[in-house]
């Protein structure tokens, strides 16, 4: 007992401190995924060890100390994302609920590829009415499924693709330069496209699926994520970004996103909407992301209905007020935060760039 009890505190030991390595390889930066799993056996392990060797040794203090703290360092990365912290995202009040025609409502969700039954994200479509829908992971034959939906999305931006890159965007609001870009890699696109919201303001949209960590080291997904995040902060229009990120919220890659691009999270201060596996209910994260601009004050926020992809999707309303930006500060961007910036730019591009 006390053997295996050694062993396994000293994985979960390993797995935390990984993530410390300044490495953009996947066997050190997929640590940051399950956290909350980590926290929680961490935990385990220290109640087994108080239980079998008390107090009174000083190498058991030492041991139950050292996982004590691992533990704590793994609450403190996903803390935020409780109801426990301070909202970073303002909810809308009752009563000020903004113009109806600033309203957008986005359905965001990575479909699988291999999952063949397009009728249960049709059916959340149908009853949720969202004005952009953008669905990822969609090749030739998911685009044939879901053609029905031009009838109510006149204004599409389609780059199916056979290589679980594919990307759909579905709007009932006018699309204004809608462009499909190749940020690193030239099979991984990505979305940009203005929008006129019914009450005529413009604003930019982006949507976005890197390379999942799985697959990949991560120097070109953290690269794509932050020439979009540059290009929020360079550009002067409201601005979301949305998508399968294939990156948890708590990572420092994603809070560096945060910091470069000015982007609130609304998950910050309400919960982990943990989209990712749906088919694994003790191994969740959340990997399907909306962040936005302070202009927005959110209105309403959900996970959905499993749809038979590895993925729930994702549904948020937001309010479109641009006096909400003297209430919400975004994340402070300070000069290192533009010199990490530029040098994972460099590097992710230098690895594409290999690749080719």
């Amino acid at each position: 007992m006390a053997i295996a009890q050694w062993i396994i505190g000293s994985l979960l030991l390993l797995v935390t401190a990984l993530p410390f390595l300044h490495s953009d390889s996947r066997f050190v930066r997929i640590w940051d995924f399950p956290r909350a799993q980590i926290a929680f056996l961490l935990a385990v392990v220290v109640i087994a060890a108080i239980v079998q060797f008390g107090f009174a040794r000083w190498q058991a203090l030492l041991w139950q100390g050292i996982l004590a703290l691992a533990f704590s360092y793994q609450l403190y990365r996903i803390y935020p994302y409780t109801p426990l912290s301070t909202v970073e995202a303002l909810r809308a009040e009752e009563g000020r609920r903004g113009d109806g025609d600033a309203v957008l409502r986005l359905l965001v969700a990575n479909v699988r590829q291999s999952n063949r039954d397009a009728a249960p994200i049709l059916q959340h479509i149908a009853n949720l009415r969202p004005d952009l829908v953008l669905l990822v992971e969609t090749d030739s034959w998911w685009a044939a499924r879901l053609e029905p939906l031009r009838n109510d999305y006149p204004n599409v931006v389609a780059q199916p693709q056979d290589d679980t890159y594919g990307m759909l965007l579905f709007s009932r609001l006018p699309l204004i330069d809608p462009r499909v870009r190749f940020l690193i890699d030239e099979y991984v696109p990505s979305i940009e496209t203005g929008v006129r919201l019914a009450s005529g303001d413009v604003i930019d949209f982006h949507g976005v699926h890197p390379n999942p960590p799985l697959l990949h080291d991560t120097d070109e997904r953290d690269a794509e994520l932050l020439i979009v995040g540059r290009k929020v902060r360079a550009d002067s229009a409201p601005a979301i970004v949305a998508g399968d990120l294939n990156d948890v919220a708590w990572s420092d890659t994603t809070r560096l996103f945060q910091r470069v691009s000015g982007l609130l999270d609304p998950r910050i201060g309400r919960g982990l909407y943990s989209t990712y596996n749906a088919n694994w209910p003790l191994l969740r994260w959340p990997l399907d992301h909306v962040f936005f601009e302070q202009s927005f004050v959110l209105l309403e926020m959900r996970r959905l209905g499993y749809i038979g992809s590895d993925h729930f999707p994702f549904y948020i309303a937001l309010s479109y007020q641009p006096g909400a930006s003297r209430a919400q500060a975004p994340p402070a961007r300070e000069t290192e935060t533009i010199r990490r910036a530029r040098r994972a730019i460099q590097e992710g591009r230098e690895k594409a760039r290999e690749e080719d």
